[in-house]
């Protein structure tokens, strides 16, 4: 393994039952960056970071984390990566303190030692004056960051997050992605697995998953770049009606309404896709646009990419 990539995967699978849930995913992440899984529920995005973190055996394939071949790394893997599930999995009977006290137990902190990280962790993450709430009392920003300080207590070399910002609000989020970039310029390796396109766009590279397959990987900008389409935007009354007559067009890839224009996605052989468009739309207002990660995700999934 390359010393730049926290995680290099080859061919790595998992089947249940004889279906392929993650199907020959392919891994380069390297060292001190951002990396997502971007994609709907079910695509395999939390069985790739089970098998990730060593929690399940793949069905075949080769994984390195850190160095190290999983399976048969995990205890080697435990003090140097850190894990936040989508559901908040700390214990809700027990206060911000207790539950932070539980985890440093588990790392082996020492008393001096666990009593100044907590106090590091609670000044960091807001929590001061909370130290005493019960978890299950807390809204879902304040849980959210009560998960990362447990998950980041031992001061993990690689972090993964699933799906972490999925109950909160756009504030609460925003923040939360502050506080990842933080960890990051320290020289913290996070995975983040997301369905949201904004912060998606965030991370330095991604993968977009579908069906337990990656369709594509790259930095946001180089995958917007490389869609193989242009957009268009067409302002106008009834669009309902236009968006069928386009979509029935073999150029157009997509078409969706929104508020008053139709975001219309026409195919890159196409050399100059607004006159085309214009011969389309009857005297329409065009405008060409910057594509969009959504963008991206439309021509790289779908039925067209199913064998």
């Amino acid at each position: 393994m390359s010393q730049d990539f926290a995680i290099e995967t080859q061919g790595m699978t998992r089947a249940f039952a004889g279906v392929n849930a993650v199907e020959d995913l392919q891994l380069a992440i390297p060292r001190g960056s951002i990396y997502g899984f971007l994609g709907p529920n079910g695509c395999g995005k939390s069985t790739s970071i089970r098998m990730l973190t060593g929690l399940l055996r793949p069905t075949s394939g080769d994984i390195r984390v850190l160095g190290e071949t999983l399976p048969g790394a995990e205890e080697k893997l435990r003090r140097r990566i850190g894990y936040m599930t989508q559901k908040f999995s700390l214990y809700e009977n027990l206060s911000v303190k207790e539950n932070l006290e539980f985890v440093a137990q588990i790392y082996g902190f020492k008393r001096s030692e666990a009593k100044a990280r907590l106090a590091e962790l609670i000044n960091l993450y807001d929590l001061k004056g909370q130290e005493k709430q019960m978890a299950g009392s807390m809204s879902g920003g304040q849980r959210q960051r009560l998960a990362l300080a447990a998950a980041t207590l031992h001061r993990p070399e690689l972090l993964f997050l699933d799906e972490p910002t999925s109950a909160v609000d756009p504030e609460n989020r925003r923040e939360f992605w502050e506080r990842l970039f933080d960890l990051c310029a320290q020289g913290t390796t996070i995975l983040v697995s997301t369905h949201y396109m904004d912060e998606a766009e965030r991370c330095h590279g991604l993968a977009i998953l579908e069906r337990g397959i990656k369709r594509a990987d790259g930095s946001p900008q180089a995958l917007m770049s490389a869609m193989g389409a242009r957009v268009i935007e067409v302002s106008g009354e009834d669009l309902r009606p236009l968006k069928q007559r386009l979509i029935a067009q073999a150029p157009v890839l997509s078409a969706a309404q929104i508020g008053s224009r139709l975001r219309v996605l026409v195919d890159e052989t196409i050399a100059d896709p607004i006159s085309w468009m214009a011969g389309h739309v009857a005297g329409r207002t065009l405008e060409e646009v910057r594509p969009s990660l959504e963008d991206v995700f439309v021509t790289c999934t779908g039925e067209r990419h199913v064998a």
